[in-house]
């Protein structure tokens, strides 16, 4: 996986100068320059889009939780902390999860729970992109803007559609962990990982029947995918190009929608890119507006990214000097 990543990354890097070499890249400076410091704002925006997955995510671990060790404010953290490694570092997108399994464990959560809580919600984020990708390709109907790009996405769409069901099939009744375990058991014995397996795959059929907090974590989270559709619309309307919600959610959820596909990319370098000037010329957006649009993106996840990153490591290194502490000498 992180060979994966390495090779997603240059590539990503080679497309992403590409695109640079071919557009004006003074003009896209320019056009950011224009903005000035309103676009900061999008940092303390972007605590909505946190506090819509915290809520959801508390919500999963409500029956495993029920004195509320991991607060709306402690999860409010560890998603921020979630994204930054996913957004930020080499780990093909699945770091932030395994991540969010450890800082539920410092609050007292068994593995069995926390891991559940955390596939769960990474399962609802997947239907959540499908139904905004949906979303995107029924607004491009709407305004006709149905080109080759639209073909592309749509049959992608249609061709990976039963992905989410099937995940979901496996998780109810595949005992996909504990298959995994015994795999593994030849090379790492038994263990107490057997044990896990089983939590696990118990705990997961369990979150995945509670249809009404199923349902809420992922209208939150959609909500939370549509927030995002308003830094685009304020990049736009500050460069000069003031464009409608629709043409914005558009934008959004195609780049959104190429991320995930190409999930082995860190941080997306040049997949986001890609997708706004491909959709942005579909809706008569120049190349130096879509990389304008993508540099904001770009700074917000960076400027939002540190600091969880930096308190992340400052946690763990508070924890391994308290364990040291109390290790028997």
């Amino acid at each position: 996986m992180r060979q994966a990543a390495y090779v997603g990354g240059l590539l990503g890097l080679v497309l992403l100068t590409i695109l640079l070499m071919r557009g004006d890249f003074s003009a896209m400076l320019q056009t950011l320059r224009s903005a000035r410091l309103v676009l900061f704002w999008l940092i303390p925006y972007r605590a909505l889009y946190f506090l819509l997955y915290a809520i959801g995510w508390q919500n999963l671990l409500r029956p495993y939780d029920p004195y509320h060790r991991a607060g709306i404010g402690y999860l409010f953290w560890a998603t921020s902390v979630r994204e930054a490694i996913d957004r930020l570092l080499p780990v093909a997108s699945v770091g932030g999860g395994v991540i969010g399994v450890r800082l539920l464990r410092w609050r007292g959560i068994a593995p069995g729970p926390a891991g559940a809580s955390v596939i769960v919600e990474i399962v609802l984020t997947l239907i959540v992109l499908y139904a905004f990708t949906a979303l995107g390709l029924l607004l491009l109907v709407g305004i006709r803007a149905t080109g080759h790009e639209y073909t592309r996405m749509l049959l992608v769409f249609l061709l990976t559609l039963p992905v989410p069901g099937v995940v979901v099939l496996l998780l109810l009744y595949g005992s996909v962990f504990e298959r995994l375990q015994r795999v593994l058991r030849p090379m790492i014995g038994q263990s107490a990982l057997s044990e896990d397996a089983l939590s696990l795959d118990r705990e997961l059929r369990a979150s995945l029947r509670r249809g009404w907090a199923l349902l809420l974590a992922g209208a939150l989270q959609f909500v939370a995918f549509t927030s995002a559709s308003l830094e685009i619309w304020l990049a736009l309307r500050l460069f000069g190009h003031p464009v409608g919600v629709s043409t914005a959610l558009i934008l959004e959820s195609m780049t959104q929608a190429m991320r995930h596909l190409a999930f082995v990319v860190p941080a997306g370098v040049g997949v986001q890119e890609a997708g706004l000037i491909l959709f942005g010329h579909a809706l008569g957006i120049s190349a130096e507006l879509a990389l304008a649009v993508s540099m904001v993106k770009r700074i917000r996840e960076v400027l939002c990214g540190v600091p969880p990153l930096l308190s992340w490591q400052w946690a763990e290194g508070r924890r391994f000097q308290r364990l040291a502490r109390i290790a028997p000498k």
